[in-house]
């Protein structure tokens, strides 16, 4: 193997590489590269979906969000949760800035857990259309008592790699 020679192909053959995005490429998209403004409700927050630069590959994309905050549709107090969304992309991939302002834009939002986590998960599934989509919303407490809330699209894809969340589960104060 001769590195130097360009011979090397370490991500894709010449045709699958002609066949997915550059970095040349400028995806269509509101709010990469554009100051944005926090989008006051969930239902006014706008995602962007650009093309997935690996059509054809099966494999898992994660987003990990450790500061989730949204309200409680009862007292109005915060409520904190580490989210983890991991998917399966078909034709499009959500871009990161949007999924961020989405995710932001529940910070004054009233809501339950459980509303909240399935919701996301199904907005997400429902206009990216990815193979698989799963999400975990891992609660903190409020009351003393933790809440999980966990929603998947369905089974997931043969041969799907699908490492573990890696968030463990509460303890209190050890």
């Amino acid at each position: 193997m001769n590195i130097a020679l360009g011979s090397y192909e370490p991500f894709a053959s010449p045709d699958e590489a002609a066949k997915c995005c550059h970095m040349t490429d400028q995806p269509n998209t509101r709010f990469l590269g554009a100051q944005s403004e926090q989008p006051a409700t969930p239902e006014e927050a706008q995602l962007d979906y650009v093309p997935n630069p690996r059509p054809g590959s099966l494999y898992l994309a994660r987003f990990a969000v450790p500061e989730f905050t949204s309200l409680c549709p009862v007292t109005a107090q915060p409520d904190f949760a580490h989210l983890v969304i991991d998917y399966a992309p078909n034709a499009t991939i959500v871009e990161s800035k949007s999924l961020k302002l989405f995710l932001g834009s529940f910070r004054n939002h009233a809501a339950f857990h459980e509303d909240c986590t399935v919701g996301i998960g199904q907005r997400l599934f429902n206009e990216m259309k990815p193979h698989w989509l799963r999400i975990g919303g891992y609660w903190y407490p409020r009351g003393g008592i933790p809440i999980d809330v966990f929603w998947q699209s369905g089974e997931p894809p043969r041969g799907l790699w699908i490492p573990e969340q890696g968030v463990a589960p509460y303890r209190g104060r050890g």
